[in-house]
């Protein structure tokens, strides 16, 4: 199988990982990708928005299949551009993948399929938002409606502060706070058949604690030790599986990625909110953990084919991920500063522990950072606790000037196995 992915961030050098380990992909290619997947793919050039360019990409490389990783060129498009030139595609409609494009659409699509999450309005004008926020009370909960690359929601006691978040976003989506612990899980779905992959945990605060502004993600675990056994089967039946059908009765079938954002409340599971792919740094574990080959799932989901496939197997291991981010992050990052100890984590860390390339790029020989996120440092373990320690001590090898990064990825579910 040639296999092409669209991206360049750490869940794209995640996937193509998994895809080189594959026995079933022969050539694999990556576009534009990064400094590390140029180690496992075949890079190429194209605009990842540009559905025109990549689909004549696709058929130039004899593709049997184009997985796109980041939201922005799904909800441009660009899957149906590839579906158009007869190629199977990992990826769902730009229409579908209006569930995270539009925040506002998402509420839409929930309340047909009677799926459970916060209350919420949708304003486009000031006096919308301070009757919103006046509504629901502090702490505010406000959303960009559009996609912001994870930077787009507000969570404060502040109410100037909301007010203005809110103010400057064309149209947003305030809503009632979510108490407990959130999860993230993913759904690989042909739009009938839906598969839900393991459960992880993210961490969205750029410093220890949970405190500092709203990242992308700081880090990630898998699995959750204090999460109810049953919380997957849970979730595919009453907030899954609606989803999809909800979208198929619609007539915007969802093939792809279904993410879910949950929030585990004394009231039981609310979606947070819904993503069209691979949520970043999630990816990163669950797949450290899969052990059934990737490409044969991703192809049977674009081809109608998954109600076909033996049961997912996964490995009992625990995976852990630490992200390296450079300074200022999230606000605006420093580049072209090189990064040394990549080169000593692969003799000395192999296999339990790997980096994966975010923001980074080739400078002549040298490794630089080329991003907000730089790289993203995974281990696994036979539990938490030993996976924590592989990925820590994998990341103390790793110099980059000014970077950051949090030292309780993971410490509190680790504590309590």
């Amino acid at each position: 199988m040639n296999v092409l992915l669209i991206g360049n961030g750490a869940r794209e050098h995640a996937l193509c990982r998994s895809l080189s380990l594959d026995p079933d992909v022969t050539a694999l290619y990556c576009a534009p990708g990064n400094a590390g997947i140029a180690e496992v793919a075949e890079l190429r050039q194209v605009d990842p928005l540009d559905g025109t360019a990549v689909a004549a990409l696709a058929v130039e490389l004899g593709a049997d299949l184009v997985v796109v990783g980041p939201e922005a060129p799904l909800v441009a498009g660009v899957a149906d551009a590839v579906r158009g030139a007869g190629i199977p595609v990992f990826g769902p409609s730009g229409e579908a993948a209006q569930l995270e494009g539009s925040k506002a659409f998402a509420k839409d699509v929930m309340a047909g399929a009677g799926v459970p999450t916060a209350r919420s309005y949708v304003c486009t004008t000031p006096d919308e938002v301070d009757e919103a926020l006046d509504a629901f009370g502090a702490p505010y909960v406000v959303k960009d409606d559009g996609l912001a690359a994870g930077k787009g929601v507000v969570v404060t006691d502040d109410l100037a502060a909301a007010a203005a978040h809110a103010n400057s976003c064309d149209r947003v989506v305030i809503e009632e706070f979510l108490d407990g612990p959130e999860v993230s899980l993913f759904a690989i779905t042909d739009g009938e058949t839906v598969l839900p992959l393991q459960p992880a945990q993210d961490f969205k605060r750029a410093l220890d604690g949970d405190e500092g502004p709203n990242t992308g993600g700081m880090g990630a675990y898998s699995p959750l030790p204090w999460a109810d056994p049953k919380l997957v089967e849970e979730v595919l039946q009453t907030v899954l599986q609606p989803t999809v059908d909800e979208l198929r009765r619609r007539g915007t079938p969802f093939s792809g990625l279904l993410y879910a954002g949950l929030a585990i409340t004394s009231r039981g599971v609310r979606v947070i909110e819904f993503n069209a792919r691979f949520g970043d740094p999630e990816t990163q574990v669950v797949l450290a953990r899969l052990k059934t080959p990737l490409a044969g799932i991703l192809l049977a989901a674009a081809n109608g084919t998954l109600a076909d496939l033996e049961p997912l197997r996964w490995s009992d291991d625990a995976a852990v991920t630490v992200v390296i981010a450079s300074h200022n992050y999230p606000g605006t990052p420093r580049t072209g500063d090189p990064i040394t100890g990549l080169a000593d984590v692969a003799a000395e860390d192999a296999p339990h522990a790997y980096v994966l390339h975010a923001g980074t790029k080739r400078d002549g020989d040298a490794v630089v950072s080329a991003g907000g996120r730089v790289l993203s440092v995974t281990a696994t373990g036979k539990n938490l606790n030993q996976a924590r320690d592989r990925a820590y001590t994998a990341l103390g090898r790793i110099h980059l000037d000014g970077s950051q990064h949090r030292t309780d990825i993971a410490a509190k579910a680790a504590a309590g196995e």
